[in-house]
């Protein structure tokens, strides 16, 4: 009896294996759709919209809000996407809070990206490489053959991976929608824990300013700002771009603003 009442309220999932398996194909195409204006978006926008028409075939401003949610810019390590897809999927299947959906996924691209480069790009295909060119400087046909194989391999693997996002997202779901709120204000704690060390990583910025005079001379960055605020420039400058993203400014012209100024910048020698 317990076993029948158990089985009774089971999700049911509204898309079949092959569905999942497609899901999972489609995400190796994610980057054939590519801008530096939202990197990944366009391609993972294009790899989900089916199973999207499918959730929300009744309710048009749904999908509309679901494909706007994901056209933001997106930038993580493609080869574990199918993982992510496959669990946002069944948030979205659920109906789970959008705010929910969209924090969970902010927050798990940054730690995403960092495992997936470093098991695919500092390990797998290094390692492949260097085997494959060792073999093929020799003549050996066999060393390219292999590189395509395990590029063939990374391919094919996605299909599990796309099945066991899918998995974890229906057994995590209740889990999930009970504590959404608590989910989503985590989410975005890690989500700007991620972008502040991003800022301070990725974003270079270093004046080559010295004032003063004689052997009283000193550098503005180092000896002055960096007192002060340790990369106190990068901080600055991303949110001088972020208060224009909010003034509607296309992010197009704060691309070619961040060019123009680097150049001019190293023109003059101030950096």
């Amino acid at each position: 009896m317990a076993s029948d009442e158990k089985n009774s309220t089971e999700r049911k999932s509204l898309f079949s294996k092959h569905e999942i398996s497609m899901l999972g194909l489609r995400s190796n195409f994610v980057q054939a759709s590519f801008s530096y204006e939202r990197m990944h978006s366009p391609g993972w926008t294009w790899a989900q919209l089916p199973y999207w028409e499918k959730i929300y075939k009744d309710d048009p401003q749904g999908l509309k809000r679901v494909m706007t949610d994901n056209m933001e810019f997106i930038n993580s390590s493609p080869p574990l996407y199918p993982i992510l897809m496959g669990l946002l999927l069944t948030m979205e299947e659920d109906q789970v809070d959008p705010v929910t959906i969209k924090g969970l996924k902010n927050a798990l691209f940054g730690p995403m990206a960092g495992i997936g480069d470093a098991i695919f790009w500092f390990t797998i295909m290094p390692i492949a490489g260097g085997i494959s060119a060792s073999i093929a400087k020799d003549g050996n046909v066999f060393g390219p053959i292999l590189f395509f194989l395990i590029y063939l391999f990374l391919f094919w693997s996605r299909i599990p991976l796309a099945h066991l996002g899918y998995s974890l997202g229906t057994k995590a779901i209740d889990v999930i929608q009970e504590n959404s709120r608590t989910i989503s204000h985590v989410a975005s704690i890690l989500g700007l824990t991620v972008i502040g060390a991003l800022i301070a990583s990725y974003v270079k910025m270093e004046l080559t300013i010295k004032i003063g005079a004689g052997n009283n001379m000193i550098n503005l960055q180092k000896d002055l700002l960096d007192k002060i605020f340790p990369n106190i420039l990068p901080f600055a400058f991303v949110f001088f771009l972020y208060w224009l993203l909010r003034k509607n400014v296309s992010p197009i012209w704060l691309i070619v603003v961040t060019f123009a100024l680097s150049i001019v910048m190293a023109a003059i020698g101030w950096m």
